[in-house]
Parts: C-alpha cells; sequence; structure tokens
C-alpha cells in the first residue's frame, strides 16, 4: 500500500522529509535474505501515504487480500502499509474478514533510502510470521512486535518502536527469524453480508469524531446538526477524558444530537477501554479506542 517503508529522500540523512509509498513492493523485497527460496507473489494494491488512505483504497485492499486468502495455495498475506493509520486497516480487515490465515501488516518509522532503513528487518519479519504454522488473524508486525488487530496504537511520532498494545500486550514476538507466541492469535466471527454491503458501497455513513476538554463547548455539536442534509452525520464519537467522562456541555449537545436520531457512542481518548460504571454517559463499541470506534459505528450504520 505504500507508506514510509516504500518511501524516498533526496538525502539518506533525511527520516523525516521523504515522499512515502514511492518504492515499488518488489524493490522493498529485492535482495533480503529471508525471503530467498520462498515461495512469493507481489501485487503493487496501491502506493500512498496512509493518512490519505480513501474508501476506494480500502475497499480495494479488501477486496484484492480476501480473493488471495481464499486461494488454497496461499499461506498467508503480508502488506506494506504507512504506521499514521495502520490500526485502523488493521481492524477493518479483522473485522470484514476473519482471516483463518495469517494477514499482516508490516510499516517503517525510517523511509527506504535511509542510512539504517528499519523497513527490511520488519518485512522479513512480517514473512516469518505470515508462514508461522498456525498463525491466523490480521496481525501488525514492526520493530519485532506482533500486535492484535483490536489493541494496536502507534503511540510514538518517530522512534523505529512507535506501537503499543495497552494493558493486553504484544501476540509474539519475532526473534531471529523465530516467531515467540504469548497469547492466542485474533479470531472473529465473519459476516459476509457486512462484507458485501462495504466492498460495494459509495460513501461511509457520515460519522464525526470529537473529543471532550477543559472548557469544551455545544457549538461543535450543534455545527454538526445544522449542517445540510446531505452532510449531515449519523454518528458521532466523542472521546472522553479519564474514565469516558464528559464536559457537561458537551454532554448536553450530544444528548439533543442523540435525541434527533444521531446515533452516540463514547471512547477514552487515552485508548485505553472504559471501565464500565452507573453514569457513563453513553455506551463505548467494546472498549475500542475512538479511531476503531469510527470504523465499528460506520459498518454498523452500514448495516441498517
Amino acid at each position: 500500500m505504500g507508506g514510509t517503508i516504500a518511501g524516498r529522500a533526496e538525502r539518506a540523512g533525511d527520516n523525516v522529509g521523504y515522499d512515502a509509498g514511492a518504492v515499488p513492493v518488489e524493490d522493498l523485497a529485492a535482495g533480503l535474505p529471508a525471503l530467498r527460496g520462498r515461495d512469493m507473489a507481489f501485487e503493487q494494491v496501491a502506493q500512498i501515504n496512509s493518512k490519505d488512505m480513501r474508501l476506494a483504497d480500502l475497499q480495494r485492499l479488501v477486496g484484492r487480500a480476501g480473493r488471495h486468502l481464499a486461494d488454497p495455495a496461499v499461506q498467508g498475506l503480508v502488506v506494506t502499509h504507512g504506521t499514521d493509520t495502520i490500526e485502523e486497516t488493521a481492524y477493518l480487515l479483522q473485522t470484514l474478514l476473519a482471516p483463518a490465515k495469517p494477514l499482516v501488516l508490516t510499516c517503517a518509522m525510517r523511509p527506504a533510502t535511509a542510512v539504517s532503513p528499519d523497513g527490511p528487518q520488519n518485512l522479513s519479519d512480517a514473512v516469518a510470521v505470515a508462514t508461522e504454522p498456525g498463525a491466523r488473524g490480521v496481525l501488525v508486525v514492526c520493530a519485532g512486535r506482533v500486535h492484535g488487530p483490536l489493541e494496536v496504537a502507534k503511540q510514538h511520532p518517530y522512534r523505529t518502536d512507535p506501537f503499543d498494545s495497552g494493558d493486553a500486550g504484544v501476540i509474539a514476538l519475532v526473534e531471529e527469524g523465530r516467531v515467540r507466541r504469548f497469547r492466542d492469535w485474533p479470531a472473529a466471527a465473519r459476516h459476509a453480508a457486512r462484507l458485501q454491503a462495504f466492498l460495494r458501497a459509495t460513501a461511509m455513513p457520515r460519522v464525526a469524531w470529537l473529543s471532550s476538554h477543559a472548557d469544551a463547548a455545544a457549538w461543535p455539536v450543534h455545527a454538526l446538526l445544522a449542517a445540510p442534509p446531505a452532510a449531515r452525520v449519523q454518528g458521532i464519537v466523542v472521546s472522553g477524558t479519564g474514565n469516558a467522562s464528559l464536559h457537561a456541555e458537551l454532554e448536553a449537545a450530544l444528548r439533543e444530537a442523540e435525541a434527533g436520531g444521531v446515533r452516540v457512542v463514547i471512547a477514552n481518548r487515552n485508548g485505553a477501554p472504559p471501565v464500565p460504571y452507573p453514569q457513563q454517559p453513553f455506551a463505548d463499541i467494546d472498549g475500542l479506542s475512538p479511531p476503531k470506534a469510527r470504523w465499528a459505528l460506520a459498518l454498523e450504520l452500514l448495516d441498517a
């Protein structure tokens, strides 16, 4: 799909000023010792900075991944992806495809032209996971750590190990090409109707993402509700402070929106699942982080 792992900079010492997704996937894999002798095929689904991912890009990825996973000759898939939205893509792929084979997303924090790029090792580790006997589900592999699709979140803008899986911890580590697993591989029920609805959609239901904070007010919600019918939101995900708490003015406005037919769900802005309590203003979606809750709500609304 592109991303920093396929990035190209004018200077080898430049790790931040580069064009993402500039290097073809075959070039990324060329010369990697871990890939020699393996029966592999390459497909360039997209070359894009993941911050600019569109619905069409995701539909293309989901569709192509689904076709390859259905091929009995395919043991597993590896997808190169930008780090900025990899956690969203991982959640979406797991929710829609629920693969019984490993579908591994990998990435890099330094471009391919860097003095010491991290992409080659990440790609080698991803192949090790994709060919691990018994592996299944969507996984994110970076810096020798294997993250699950529900928990993974980018937590740092620069270091080569930017991801965290919260209290759940990583699923496995990759050490010298060997996988050491600590907990179960991801599993989920497959919803064929939802998958087809997603692939056919010309646009996803509009879901806004707001955040509570000190001195929050009602006006962002009122602005959303005042939009013309064609641009009106169907859902709102609100990032709560602390344990999913909301500023009183923002909460009151969100209750107005809910009364008007807008679906409102809450998530913690710190990314951790809220601990349920009687006064929790709105329901969360399986404790998901705000970006994943936005996709989850959009998919639920698509089902409606």
